[in-house]
């Protein structure tokens, strides 16, 4: 493995900045790898050449639209029709999990990631990008906690906050490379943003 490595604090990035951030992290993953709430195959081209792809998405007119840009992709597996807190696959068959944006929208994200590390293999890595809580006791947190109700109903289930950073160290994820960003957003300031590159033991 990496050497371990983490930010000590969040630091201010734009837009470009993100989704370079986001292609490298993505870009990590080697071999079988599952992608949860894979929509609409927005990270096929950040994925490595040899990985082995299979795709979850439970959203119909999504999942048709993943599997049409899978085969573009050269990926022969059929996304599948199901959600992160019952994932259809064998203990300790996948090398590797991303899912990007995703444990945001999860009905209960301690399942999805106990999920996660069942049908991982033992030392796979695992890659989470996504939006997260403002630090307590902050206007964002204030601001987060009265949208969640409004995103969670009229954006594909959306909690704007989620401590995903909390519920990946309570699943027993160990990060390898944790970066707490805040990326440039308007008209409400900053949005604070994880990328979590790390395994289970």
């Amino acid at each position: 493995m990496e050497e371990r490595r983490q930010a000590p604090a969040s630091r201010l990035i734009d837009d470009d900045e993100l989704d370079d951030l986001e292609r490298e992290f993505v870009g990590r993953l080697r071999g079988r790898v599952l992608e949860i709430g894979a929509g609409e195959g927005e990270n096929f081209g950040a994925l490595h050449s040899d990985v082995e792809w299979v795709g979850l998405e439970p959203d119909a007119a999504r999942r048709a639209e993943l599997a049409t840009r899978a085969r573009e992709w050269g990926h022969r597996a059929e996304p599948l029709d199901a959600r992160a807190e019952a994932i259809p696959l064998p203990d300790h068959s996948v090398d590797g999990v991303v899912a990007t944006y995703v444990l945001c929208s999860v009905d209960d994200p301690a399942i999805a990631l106990a999920e996660v590390r069942r049908v991982l293999a033992p030392g796979g890595r695992v890659v989470f990008i996504d939006h997260v809580v403002a630090p307590p006791h902050t206007a964002k947190r204030a601001v987060q906690r009265a949208a969640t109700p409004f995103t969670a109903k009229f954006c594909h289930g959306c909690h704007w906050d989620r401590d995903s950073a909390r519920a990946l160290a309570e699943a027993g994820f160990l990060g390898d490379d944790v970066r707490p960003l805040r990326v440039r957003s308007m008209p409400f300031g900053p949005v604070p943003t994880l990328l979590f590159d790390g395994h289970a033991p």
